[in-house]
């Protein structure tokens, strides 16, 4: 079976997004699918760990990279410029299935009769992920690509979710009329990254150093960052005035810029924005911290839960996330924030700071949870939902 997936990036960017996208080719690999990845992020082709990499470049100076300028008419420029590569890659010799994420509809003029079938994996809607617009052209650029994504689930021979509620979510936000075959299947983690997790020791808490609290994300809403900004002004309160051990938030993904300008002294002191990491520093990240912050509202799956699991750090993540009670809750690997305020997340965070006992035994718990997710089931179960699309057309 030839297949292509389409990507925004792909390794070494250090995106969620581009993670994704190397496990799901590489998977397919192993599955026994020759497997082109079409990507924004970079020129030219090359060959890597069996996967065809194929850059579709937007240059700035460029119609397509002019037209991503204008509000709602800018979300067609990356559409336009998949179509033309796919196409084109398409005519030289077939694809039978190409896949694409939903996130901002890169595939949006690719259904329809091509001779392939196309299939949509959800990652987050756009709409869950923005923030409120605030202005005419914010609202109608919103409604633009809300429309795209709605198009292009629609218009798939088949659709992947990561989690039951996922696909209860993105059925409902796009409208789908339940015919199309719907398959849920989680994300893999790299095997490198399993193993190195589970040889992971756990950092020794000294006595006069500040334990290590990991966040892996964006500052944003959805991530709970604003959960983490309250909680560490708390919790630093509580530090400043001797009623709690000395602990420090380090926050990957998040550079300086992105801190709130009205930060409470108390949770400044706490927090180290670290900016966007590779992964040999990201993985040092996990090895050093003594627990893993996770307080998003909403994920489609959160691959930082199964990162931080595979590493066995204590996680703590937010009830109102139907993935966090699964992959957190449900298996004992952390605890959980009971609602969505910062207020709630340090009254998680406070008994790891202080208990030892707790943080071994979540640890132990997390170790248990460990490997959940493989390249070989994600490849097998992806390859079988590409079976059931092509019938389908």
């Amino acid at each position: 079976m030839r297949t292509a997936l389409i990507a925004w990036d792909y390794p070494p960017s250090p995106s969620g997004l581009s993670t994704a996208a190397r496990e799901i080719a590489e998977s397919l690999v192993l599955a026994g699918c020759r497997t082109s990845v079409f990507t924004l992020d970079r020129e030219g082709r090359e060959e890597a760990n069996g996967v065809t990499v194929i850059g579709c470049p937007l240059p700035q100076g460029s119609a397509l990279g002019r037209l991503r300028l204008y509000g709602g008419a800018g979300h067609l420029a990356a559409p336009l410029a998949f179509r033309r590569a796919v196409l084109a890659e398409h005519l030289r010799e077939p694809f039978q299935i190409v896949e694409a994420t939903n996130w901002y509809a890169p595939a949006a003029l690719l259904t329809g009769r091509h001779g392939f079938a196309l299939v949509t994996r959800n990652s987050t809607p756009a709409a869950f992920s923005r923030d409120p617009a605030t202005t005419a052209r914010d609202r109608f650029d919103g409604w633009a690509a809300d429309r795209l994504e709605a198009r292009q689930a629609r218009g798939s021979a088949a659709l992947i979710s990561n989690t039951g509620d996922h696909a209860r979510r993105i059925a409902a936000e796009y409208g789908l009329s339940g015919a199309q075959p719907h398959a849920v299947i989680g994300l893999s983690l790299p095997p490198a990254l399993i193993e190195r997790g589970r040889a992971a020791a756990y950092p020794a808490v000294e006595p006069d150093a500040p334990m290590r609290l990991l966040f892996v994300g964006r500052a944003e809403h959805r991530k709970g960052f604003d959960m983490i900004t309250r909680a560490a002004a708390i919790l630093g309160a509580e530090v400043d005035a001797g009623a709690l051990r000395p602990f420090e938030i380090r926050l990957v993904g998040v550079p300086e810029s992105d801190l709130p300008a009205d930060l409470a002294p108390t949770a400044r002191a706490r927090l180290r924005p670290l900016g966007r990491m590779r992964e040999e520093a990201l993985a040092a990240e996990y090895e050093g911290a003594h627990a893993i912050l996770a307080p998003s509202r909403y994920e489609s799956f959160g691959l930082v839960y199964q990162e931080g699991i595979a590493y066995g750090r204590p996680m703590v993540a937010n009830a109102m996330d139907a993935s966090g009670r699964e992959f957190v809750g449900d298996t004992g690997a952390g605890r959980m924030a009971a609602e969505d305020t910062g207020e709630a997340l340090a009254e998680a965070i406070r008994p790891i700071l202080t208990d030892a006992a707790l943080r071994e035994t979540l640890r132990a718990h997390a170790r248990k949870a460990a490997g959940r997710f493989n390249r070989t089931t994600l490849g097998e179960e992806t390859r079988a939902l590409y079976e059931r699309a092509l019938q389908a057309r």
